[in-house]
């Protein structure tokens, strides 16, 4: 008598859609694993390391909550570094927006060598690094500086002392940071390429003056791109701090008027050895940077307009 047959195997077959999310994880696959690898390995590290005495060497003890408490309580220069951050913050971004915007409107007018002055304009973008720092260090020179040379010149017989004054350290700064804003502006031009012409013409055939063309319809059709670099400024003043290590010396003077947040993490980290005490400073700029951002995205209804957008 012959044997049964075996019934028949169901063969797995691909269908398109499964080869097309095949395809794409393992695209992404290589950022994925660098991702949990170099930042959320290390930022789940950190989450703990903040949570005990971490000092890189042999200490690595729970200890609670006392790195947060020290920090909240008990430690002046964590406050002295959060104003001086804040007190960048809110003033060089308003600063580079404004910079970068009025740059961009200047350039995308029809004026003679226009390729040219965009290249100039970029540049801020193209030489950064230590070598532009140290060139900034000698402008504001007191004695012998481009900057004080100028204002003696228009008549300023005590100009200020900057990188050796606690008063002038962080405007300083400022200008330096208002120069390079001037990087940003392909942004600026690319939004405005695509703002509407018949927008102005319009506006044009209503009379408006080119000032209030600028107000009603290139800054609205433009909130979008602020809106990104407001976002991006914000998030990259509050983790500002590599100038001011370079260009004073010793670094956050003079009298801690440049010991910005990120500097004082900097130096609890790696010249103090208090890692734990290090992470609880990052963790805390970390939440309050994402506070910002929410509060930024709550608010962005009510100025910020997508073209296209359903309301």
């Amino acid at each position: 008598m012959a044997a049964a047959a075996r019934p028949k195997r169901a063969r797995f077959q691909w269908t398109a859609r499964a080869r097309e999310a095949l395809t794409g994880y393992l695209f992404i696959l290589p950022w994925a694993i660098g991702f949990v690898v170099f930042i959320a390995g290390p930022m789940l590290f950190s989450l703990y390391a903040s949570f005990t005495n971490y000092n890189v060497t042999s200490k690595f003890d729970w200890i609670g909550l006392a790195n947060y408490k020290k920090m909240f309580f008990n430690d002046p220069f964590y406050w002295k570094s959060m104003g001086n951050t804040l007190y960048f913050t809110v003033f060089s971004v308003p600063i580079n927006i404004m910079v970068g915007v009025v740059s961009a409107v200047m350039l995308f007018q029809n004026v003679p060598l226009q390729k040219m002055w965009r290249t100039i304009f970029y540049l801020p973008k193209v030489l950064t690094g230590v070598a532009v720092l140290m060139l900034w260090v000698w402008v504001f020179n007191p004695q012998d500086g481009l900057m004080n040379n100028l204002l003696r010149s228009i008549g300023v017989d005590s100009p200020p002392l900057w990188f050796a004054s606690p008063k002038w350290s962080k405007p300083a700064l400022i200008v330096m940071s208002a120069w390079s804003a001037t990087g940003g502006i392909l942004l600026y031009l690319a939004g405005l390429q695509a703002i509407p012409k018949q927008l102005y013409e319009a506006a044009q055939i209503d009379g408006a003056s080119g000032w209030r063309q600028f107000l009603n319809v290139t800054l609205p059709m433009l909130s979008s791109t602020i809106f990104f670099k407001l976002i991006t400024g914000i998030n990259g003043a509050m983790q500002y701090w590599e100038a001011a290590l370079i260009v004073t010396n010793p670094p956050g003077s003079p009298s801690n008027s440049t010991l910005f947040n990120g500097l004082y993490i900097w130096n609890t980290a790696f010249r103090d050895l208090k890692m734990g005490y290090a992470s609880a400073m990052a963790w805390v700029m970390f939440v309050i940077t994402l506070i910002l951002a929410a509060i930024q995205f709550w608010g962005s209804n009510r100025w910020v307009y997508y073209e296209g957008e359903r309301r």
